[in-house]
């Protein structure tokens, strides 16, 4: 049946009533609205059908907010079989685009494809199922609205699209969702993102969303773990989830887990792509290689680009400063986005100008301008039809960073306010704060990091220890009221005379312990690098004082011990999991080592154990 004969169908229904399902107004005129808004035959020729062009201006009438908040259907007044039509047939105009348009909008805006012949040749037979997952961790934030906007693409090349809720997998990350909060947590991420997909116009009719549990513990599945991890090697599997699962020196079997659990999805959603963003390219290339090895098919892999977090870098729920939470109230945004990094003249890992590319000019479609508000004596408002003509602008610095920012606030506000307001509902409120209660998560482990006293100490006087060649004895002023005797085994890496009024960071509360006759009562901190052989005191921040406590992010609030009990080895366990990172920043667990004045440092060594 054609798409005309069903507009005649829809025009003969509205020929006796207001609305769709009566006369209020409901979710389902927002979603046979927002199809027709882009189906190319109703626009050019709705004159034709009266009633339907009289409903469709009235609808057009409401604000987008009114149109959000349409209630749902009390009956079944439109036979739904209409419905189920029209939106197969007009889903964002996907029946009257060729295979190559399909192939265009899936493509739109992704960093690379994987199987490129693969998806050309289902688009010449039938429509592309493709599944997106999002683990159930951390609050989602406004960087969702990337693969949101992506989504609403597949739809309009009529693709079939299923959102899984990945609640295992929060839990197999380094238990990122504890377990008695899964179902919570998924919960809250089903709300959101449906709440998230109706900001932008996306009709949920066309999706199916699936929670992992609900098929991931069936005897299949499990079934199909254990032939996986009779095949996958430790190498291939921590490699796989390198970019994804919580990377600490001695990974959980958990987190090994995770990326052949991922593969199997693509068997069990019964899908023909996977979509998720290029950090995800090697648990991809995973299920490429092992998929086959149990018999199934490979599948197509579409990879977004990740997009810069506010402070640069990576956009992470765990960051507080690097990203919006979708709940942020107006005033929360406008001083997150203060902060946020944007240099004059720099289009690179700027995560205001990235969010614009990424998320409002792909929503925008080219129905409306980017308009970046200036006061008169700096020209005025401008408006850019365009987000290369914005990005070159900006390039020559004839946009302010500060009127750039002030423009993504009002767009940005105008996506979250009905998120806002949907969770204002007394529900709503509640699993939001029960899936994500205030958590100190200091007082739980035994062998937290707050439990290491470590300070910044500076060297008043070193000299060789007198019976061991590799050994220096240092005077460290910790701010007490004498200096400490500490003996460390620097000599063959670091020269006297750059010993003598260093700036040390001191682990101060080990038992002290005699080495070759003189008690020392410390450990200056050091990152060792086997091969080739390199040690390097770590470094303080520029403007630290002696006896800084250095914290570890996340640890802030404990008490250290006095004394580390030799015998439940606290600093054995902690010590595996600190390093510095690609950064040359001291982490523990990712989670970074700072004092007031600022981030613990290596010179130059890299990924390196801190001993």
């Amino acid at each position: 049946m054609t798409d005309n004969v069903l507009l005649g169908e829809l025009n003969a229904h509205l020929s006796n009533f207001s609305y769709l399902e009566g006369y209020i107004p409901t979710k389902i005129d927002a979603t046979i609205f927002f199809l027709l808004s882009k189906h190319p035959s109703f626009r050019s020729r709705r004159q034709n059908w009266l009633h339907l062009q009289r409903w469709f201006l009235h609808i057009s009438s409401f604000t987008d907010e009114e149109i959000n908040n349409f209630p749902l259907p009390a009956s079944h007044l439109i036979k739904m079989n209409l419905i189920d039509r029209l939106s197969k047939v007009l889903t964002m105009g996907s029946s009257n685009i060729s295979a190559s348009e399909k192939l265009e909008l899936i493509q739109r805006n992704l960093q690379e494809t994987l199987g490129e012949d693969k998806l050309k040749g289902v688009l010449k037979e039938r429509d592309v199922r493709i599944y997106w997952g999002t683990a159930t961790t951390g609050r989602p934030h406004v960087a969702y609205f990337v693969p949101m906007s992506k989504i609403a693409d597949f739809l309009k090349a009529g693709c079939e699209v299923t959102i899984l809720f990945a609640d295992l997998h929060a839990y197999l990350d380094n238990m990122k969702a504890p377990w008695e909060l899964l179902a919570l947590r998924a919960k809250y991420y089903e709300h959101i993102i449906k709440e998230m997909l109706s900001s932008i116009g996306v009709p949920l009719e066309k999706l199916k969303f699936v929670k992992g549990s609900d098929y991931q513990l069936s005897k299949e599945y499990t079934l199909d773990v254990y032939k996986l991890s009779s095949l996958v090697t430790e190498h291939d599997a921590k490699k796989a989830g390198a970019e994804v699962v919580k990377q600490v020196d001695h990974p959980l079997l958990s987190g090994l887990l995770y990326p052949g659990l991922q593969a199997l999805d693509e068997e069990y959603l019964h899908v023909d792509a996977q979509f998720g963003g290029v950090d995800q390219r090697k648990i991809f290339t995973f299920a490429e290689k092992y998929l086959p090895q149990l018999g199934y098919a490979k599948r197509i892999h579409l990879m977004n680009p990740m997009v810069p977090g506010l402070a640069g870098g990576k956009m992470s729920s765990s960051e507080e400063d690097s990203k919006i939470d979708l709940l942020d109230s107006a005033s929360t945004v406008k001083k997150k986005l203060k902060k946020a990094f944007c240099e004059p003249g720099n289009v690179k890992d700027n995560g205001v100008l990235a969010f614009v590319k990424h998320v409002l000019f792909p929503l925008f479609q080219g129905k409306e301008d980017f308009v970046v508000p200036r006061a008169e004596a700096h020209g005025g408002n401008i408006s850019f039809t365009s987000y290369l003509s914005l990005e070159t602008a900006f390039g020559k610095e004839e946009i302010h960073p500060g009127d750039l920012k002030n423009g993504v606030e009002f767009y940005l506000n105008r996506l979250l306010d009905p998120i806002r307001k949907a969770f204002e509902q007394p529900e709503l409120k509640k699993l939001a704060q029960m899936a994500y209660p205030p958590q100190n998560k200091t007082v739980v482990d035994e062998v937290a990091p707050h439990r290491l006293d470590i300070r910044v100490g500076k060297i008043v006087e070193v000299s060789q220890h007198p019976d061991a060649d590799a050994l220096y004895v240092e005077k460290i002023d910790l701010g007490e009221n004498e200096p400490r005797t500490v003996v460390s085994g620097l000599v063959n890496y670091i020269p006297l005379e750059e010993m003598q009024n260093r700036m040390v960071v001191v682990l101060c509360n080990l038992k002290p312990a005699k080495m070759r006759g003189i008690e020392s009562s410390g450990m200056v901190l050091c990152a060792s690098q086997d091969e080739p052989k390199a040690v390097e005191p770590l470094l303080p921040p520029k403007d630290a004082v002696p006896g800084d406590r250095v914290m570890v992010e996340g640890y802030e609030t404990g008490t250290p011990d006095d004394t580390l009990n030799p015998k439940k080895k606290v600093w054995e366990k902690l010590q595996v999991d600190l390093k510095t990172n690609s950064s040359c920043e001291a982490v523990w667990q990712d989670n970074s080592l700072f004092t007031n004045s600022g981030k613990i440092l290596s010179k130059t060594l890299k990924n390196c154990p801190i001993k």
